[in-house]
């Protein structure tokens, strides 16, 4: 354990895993509430982001215990030598739960985390009782035979550009934030915490953000163009909830699925039940109030159902 707290309903401590290549970062949030947790949720963040997009949701969960990783190459996490890429991430929440003793949870993941969770659900289907993919999961619209860079571009945009900038100190950082599209009118302290979270020491007196390109690189890759998706998504075989925003990563429309993409791609996973959030974007619809209770509310439900 590196460190505690006490959250409206819940404590919040964080726990280092071994898996491969070194420790993994695991934040557990601890009903307050008398008595053992209710059920068990794992929240999987995305492909730049950490642990600390989950509080607003985390909040709305009384009784639950949370759990969520900093992937690996990511937050806490980025000190983990060795390939990344969603077999690696799979494997290491496997290590996580482990570690807790817990042998099968409601696994909700949003972006990037969508994908983990669905190939996690395929190498280690008898962890996983039901899945929710939070505007993600789903193949995107890529093109064939784009090299990495512009994949990573064409999905990221300046998500991506940023991965490269230094900045004096966290204030800088969260200037630099405050003119963004997607938050403009969702800024909380949460945010802030999460975004000064996500910076480290760069090694020349200055900061940077956690996660490297590289890794960023090489998960969207394979995300996009590898197998590990397509074969999970063949075999998908848990009930899963798929919930998405209708505007993007800059707070433009369609969002990461226009309707057309979205249509073909939920026909091609029939089992899959989906619902759109609408007034969200691709952050806004876990990392503000409003859509962290939209999303809680339909956790809420998977956890009931995963009980019965």
């Amino acid at each position: 354990m590196t460190s505690a707290q006490t959250r409206t309903g819940h404590t919040y401590r964080t726990v280092d895993v071994p898996v491969a290549g070194g420790d993994l970062r695991l934040a557990v949030w601890d009903p307050t509430t008398a008595g053992p947790a209710e059920a068990d949720v794992l929240l999987i963040h995305g492909v730049t982001s950490s642990h600390l997009a989950w509080p607003f949701v985390v909040d709305r969960l009384p009784g639950v215990r949370a759990i969520a990783p900093d992937l690996r190459g990511r937050g806490a996490s980025n000190g983990l030598v060795g390939p990344a890429g969603m077999r690696a991430h799979a494997d290491d929440l496997a290590a996580a739960l482990d570690a807790l003793g817990i042998e099968r949870i409601v696994v909700v993941g949003h972006s990037m985390g969508a994908f983990v969770a669905v190939v996690f659900a395929h190498f280690h289907p008898e962890r996983v009782s039901r899945l929710v993919l939070v505007d993600g999961g789903l193949p995107l619209d890529v093109p064939a035979g784009i090299d990495t860079d512009a994949l990573v571009a064409g999905i990221l945009g300046p998500t991506a550009a940023r991965l490269s900038m230094r900045f004096a100190d966290p204030g800088e950082y969260l200037e630099f934030w405050r003119g963004h599209p997607a938050f403009r009118s969702d800024w909380t302290p949460e945010l802030e915490a999460y975004l000064a979270y996500d910076l480290v020491d760069d090694g020349a007196g200055a900061l940077r953000p956690a996660t490297s390109y590289e890794t960023t690189a090489d998960d969207t890759l394979d995300m996009n163009t590898g197998t590990s998706l397509t074969d999970a998504l063949a075999g998908l075989r848990h009930p899963v909830r798929m919930l998405t925003a209708p505007r993007g990563l800059q707070n433009e429309e369609p969002g990461l699925y226009a309707p057309e993409h979205l249509a073909r791609v939920l026909a091609a996973s029939p089992t899959v039940r989906h619902e759109r959030l609408d007034r969200f974007n691709h952050y806004t619809i876990v990392m503000s109030p409003d859509g962290a209770d939209a999303v809680a509310a339909v956790v809420r439900q998977e956890l009931e159902a995963a009980q019965v």
